[in-house]
């Protein structure tokens, strides 16, 4: 017997498919790719996914669904969870996934790492039936970390899995499947509890930042949350000043051919990006930033050259760096400081 399990790399996901092996069934693992994935750096695939499926000999496909999440989060027909995560969605467009690849390996149901109760948006009873449901995967879920407080699975009442040989964990507690890893000789799960970036709340807040200031936005946009401090200097224009090397290099590396890239000519500090449509005086502020958060001490001007431009567009700009707390208000993350 064949089934598709979700694995997230985490702990609970992991236990799911080495408790279903006990039983016999061949596992193919699949794993969604997304740029809310605290425990995914940058853009590459998930490091724990392939750790996990490197211990439990099973073959891995990972899908990449960050263009479809990013719709998801501008409008979730099932709503936020406690930030702007869209839990049931999301789970309904991984589920639905999922079975696309079920059908297309000829594999009989699917497996979660599921447990009742320890999340508080998408795995309670009637969720994770709205979630069945509309992926079109109803009764061909098996969670076996769980299974005891849940109705009895399709392959259950077909006999295909012994029901008696899963497990009846509940609720948020995690000293069972630390100890029941232990039996089983699993001990590298580097994000044992997941964790998605919507559910952070400074995070969050620049999310909704886009949300009301730019709705159209894109992967790129999404990426861009991730770097740097943010300020909104307008309705259609924001500056991301970097706080280190790598965050100076990921901006190079995310600007877009309209947006301006500012840096110090003449001393070492951050680069700033400016994305939207700005004026003249917001490109001003934008440089008195870039050379508040240089730490160069005390000074009445600095040189801040724009780079990003066309080569007869590019100048130098005279500033005087802003003082500390002087834009605070501008910060969509104020206590990014």
């Amino acid at each position: 017997m064949r089934a598709v399990a979700l694995l997230s790399g985490g702990l609970d996901s992991t236990l799911a498919i080495r408790v279903m092996q006990d039983q016999n069934i061949e596992i193919h693992a699949i794993n969604f790719m997304s740029l809310f994935c605290t425990c995914t750096p940058q853009d590459s695939g998930c490091t724990a996914a392939q750790k996990a499926v490197d211990q439990l000999g099973v073959p891995l496909k990972t899908v990449n669904t960050s263009e479809k999440f990013v719709e998801l989060v501008k409008d979730p027909p099932h709503g936020y969870g406690s930030e702007v995560n869209p839990c049931l969605d999301c789970r309904i467009m991984m589920f639905h996934k999922a079975r696309e690849y079920m059908e297309n390996i000829d594999a009989s149901f699917l497996i979660t790492g599921e447990v009742l109760g320890e999340r508080p948006m998408s795995q309670r009873h009637e969720a994770m039936e709205l979630i069945e449901k509309e992926a079109g995967v109803e009764g061909l879920v098996v969670r076996p970390l769980c299974a005891a407080h849940m109705e009895e699975s399709t392959p259950e009442k077909q006999g295909w899995i012994d029901r008696q040989a899963m497990l009846d964990l509940r609720g948020r507690n995690r000293t069972p499947q630390i100890e029941l890893a232990t039996e089983y000789g699993i001990n590298d799960y580097p994000c044992p509890a997941g964790g998605c970036r919507l559910t952070d709340p400074g995070y969050a807040s620049r999310v909704r930042d886009l949300l009301t200031h730019e709705p159209d936005f894109g992967v790129n946009d999404m990426q861009l949350l991730k770097v740097g401090r943010h300020f909104r200097l307008s309705d259609s224009c924001k500056a991301i000043v970097g706080r280190d090397k790598e965050e100076n290099e990921r901006l190079w590396t995310l600007n877009r051919e309209n947006d301006i890239l500012l840096q110090l000519e003449d001393h070492t500090g951050p680069t700033t990006l400016m994305r939207g449509t700005f004026t003249e005086k917001e490109i001003k502020v934008s440089g008195a930033l870039t050379a508040r958060y240089a730490n160069i001490g005390s000074t009445d001007h600095l040189t801040v050259a724009t780079l990003n431009s066309t080569p007869e567009a590019r100048r130098t700009l005279e500033v005087q760096p802003a003082k500390e707390g002087e834009y605070r208000h501008l910060m969509v993350t104020p206590d990014d400081e």
